[in-house]
């Protein structure tokens, strides 16, 4: 099953553009994209793009509707596990091994009480459970029970300065060239009532394949802003300076910041 309403990468966006313009027919035209991918009236043209997407959408929907959630019988039997491999490092199998007792989720960034959580601690806050729909960009969807605590609890505790407009998540797998994978919301779909740190899936522990010990599941959103593995969450005011400067590890590479469905 395909996902509902799925937003196209930059790539989609500007080859549509150049297909219309008949530009395809030239030779080299990777080479083309890869030019104009790198300019920057035309980033300027696909972000504005890609922001008024997001007003209409938070337009039609109103403040906090609810992705929609399914009862038990709705698990799906298979949930495919995406995205990078788990950390290979010595301290991450060895938390593994052990449930996790040096791990942390550092808070930090433009807050007022920076705060570090262990598992065992973020386990006792108040938690939310919800069965939803993972749609996928590639074209697959799975439904699964998550279970963590609402990003809002955390903010409550850490106390966000005024200044701070994102979030932005930080991950302990990488890709084959050593980049670390991050992602980043605003802080709209943070306070989002399905916004949540999970650490459980379907009844038992967030598997080692799916992000353990802590996945982030913004479930108003495309699965590539589920984040696996977190390991440190900072409140700032820009993006800009991360990475690439696009707002996350996939964005930096090409898709859409904002993946709203």
């Amino acid at each position: 099953m395909r996902p509902n309403n799925p937003v196209p990468s930059r790539r989609t966006f500007l080859t549509a553009a150049l297909q219309g313009a008949g530009l395809l027919l030239l030779s080299g035209c990777e080479g083309l994209f890869d030019r104009l991918h790198q300019n920057k009236k035309v980033l300027s043209l696909l972000e504005s793009a890609e922001a008024a997407n997001r007003f209409l959408l938070r337009l039609v929907s109103r403040r906090g509707k609810l992705a929609q959630e399914f009862s038990e019988a709705d698990i799906s039997r298979y949930f495919k596990a995406n995205g990078n491999p788990p950390p290979l490092n010595m301290d991450y199998i060895l938390n593994t091994m052990m449930g996790w007792p040096t791990w942390r989720l550092e808070v930090a960034g433009l807050v007022e009480q920076p705060m570090q959580f262990s598992l065992a601690e973020l386990q006792a806050l108040p938690a939310r459970t919800q069965i939803t729909r993972h749609d996928c960009v590639e074209g697959w969807s799975a439904i699964a029970k998550w279970k963590g605590v609402p990003l809002v609890e955390i903010m409550k505790r850490v106390q966000p300065k005024p200044e701070a407009k994102f979030v932005v998540f930080y991950c302990m797998d990488t890709d084959q060239d050593g980049n670390y994978y991050y992602e980043s919301v605003d802080l709209y779909d943070a306070a989002h009532p399905q916004t949540i740190l999970a650490y459980e899936m379907n009844g038992e522990p967030v598997p080692v394949d799916h992000g353990a010990p802590l996945r982030l599941r913004v479930e108003t959103q495309l699965g590539y802003k589920m984040a696996k593995y977190i390991h440190r969450v900072d409140f700032v005011a820009s993006h800009k300076e991360i990475g690439q400067g696009r707002g996350g590890y996939w964005e930096d590479r090409g898709y859409e910041w904002y993946a709203g469905i």
